[in-house]
């Protein structure tokens, strides 16, 4: 018995050091794999085709009980939020402080998850990105908070280019499949809204404002190898109340890209967005993802009712409706052997629920990881059968 239990630790080393060379489908095809496999089952070696599930937690820990609970039951265990201060009582210490990162860190892990990205950054506001009086200030706190969150052992920040008006939808409750509610948005009901306190702002000076960022906070990233992944703009629309969207085109963020060339100067590949700017996602999946680029996932679905190119109206979709093929996205994210995390997005409310928080409802989210299970396991057998 201790010489089967020996051998089969040799062999999980083996298939580790092929998988860390070159990706699942070369561990899968390692002929020790192929002899474990029998063992163990192929779906216990490449579990969600070597990505880390996860699941947002925006409304803070006490209104996700029920989900925490349900991420383990799924094995869904990567949690995705900011840094939430409420679950540091009477903590002075700032948020991109090391103690107050920490502190949220060891709260998600006392409830039995691995909080793995930074969704919405402590210190990135309007003084950043509309070139404030200020600005340098909070550059400086973000910097030290790469540091803090690298030293607690979190290597993702999710954060995005929209000061003053940031996610936007005109229907919160818009009946889909079965009565189900959907998020949807419609420039024509928003574009005659005054504009905000700080005026029209050219589209240029958002660009220079973002490379003031970029050539400040990038090489801090690289020697920490912290990884940046910016959303794009949602809507995608070219402004709202004078207020510019410049990460708004696939071009836009080669733009970006090229500002400051690093393996840490990356995307957050959010399928809804980039497919309402009319880009087909497994392409761009593999085209970034062969570059290092996609950093983070958000995987989700939608359906373009414009007509126009970016998108001025759309509504959210089921995972399994929409005008994504989920599946070709998904086997071009275990094609490029992407191994960071994903997360359902913008999920519809069913029944039962109240809509109290549109988009991240607990059962559509249950579909969601489902659907996403599913997909990965498929690719992975395919690979293997190719292999």
């Amino acid at each position: 018995m201790t010489d089967n239990r020996r051998d089969f630790l040799k062999k999980s080393a083996c298939i580790a050091a092929a998988l860390s060379v070159g990706g699942i489908e070369t561990a899968l095809s390692h002929p020790i794999a192929k002899s474990v496999e029998k063992t163990v089952g192929l779906k216990s070696m490449v579990k969600d085709a070597g990505m880390q599930m996860s699941n947002a937690y925006f409304s803070g820990m006490q209104a996700n009980k029920q989900l925490i609970e349900l991420a383990k039951q799924m094995d869904a265990l990567g949690a995705i939020a900011g840094i939430d201060m409420r679950l540091n009582p009477g903590m002075t210490e700032k948020p991109w402080e090391y103690n107050a990162i920490m502190g949220v860190r060891e709260a998600w892990k006392n409830v039995g998850l691995n909080y793995n990205v930074v969704e919405g950054p402590p210190t990135l506001g309007e003084k950043t990105k509309l070139g404030l009086e200020g600005r340098d200030e909070e550059i400086a706190n973000f910097i030290s908070f790469m540091k803090n969150l690298k030293r607690s052992g979190v290597d993702v920040i999710c954060y995005n280019w929209m000061p003053v008006v940031s996610w936007a939808r005109t229907q919160m409750d818009r009946p889909g499949r079965g009565g189900a509610l959907m998020t949807a948005f419609d420039y024509d009901q928003i574009k005659d809204k005054p504009l905000t306190k700080y005026g029209d702002i050219s589209h240029e000076s958002m660009w220079k404002n973002l490379e003031y960022f970029l050539k400040a906070v990038v090489p801090e990233a690289e020697k920490i190898e912290m990884k940046l992944a910016l959303h794009p703009d949602d809507p995608q629309v070219q402004k709202i109340q004078g207020i510019p969207r410049i990460m708004n085109t696939v071009e836009n963020f080669d733009r970006m890209l090229k500002i400051m060339p690093s393996d840490f100067n990356g995307v957050t590949m959010c399928q809804g967005n980039f497919s309402l700017m009319g880009t087909d996602i497994p392409a761009l999946i593999r085209r970034w993802g062969k570059a290092g680029k996609i950093h983070f996932v958000h995987f989700r679905n939608v359906q373009d009712l414009s007509g126009v190119l970016p998108s001025t109206k759309f509504t959210e979709t089921f995972h399994d409706e929409g005008q994504i093929d989920m599946y070709a996205a998904m086997k071009a994210y275990y094609d490029i052997g992407f191994k960071g995390a994903i997360r359902p997005d913008h999920v519809p409310t069913m029944a039962g629920e109240l809509n109290t928080t549109p988009g991240y409802m607990t059962l559509g989210n249950l579909f969601a990881i489902g659907y996403i299970r599913g997909l990965a396991e498929a690719v992975v057998k395919e690979g293997k059968r190719r292999s």
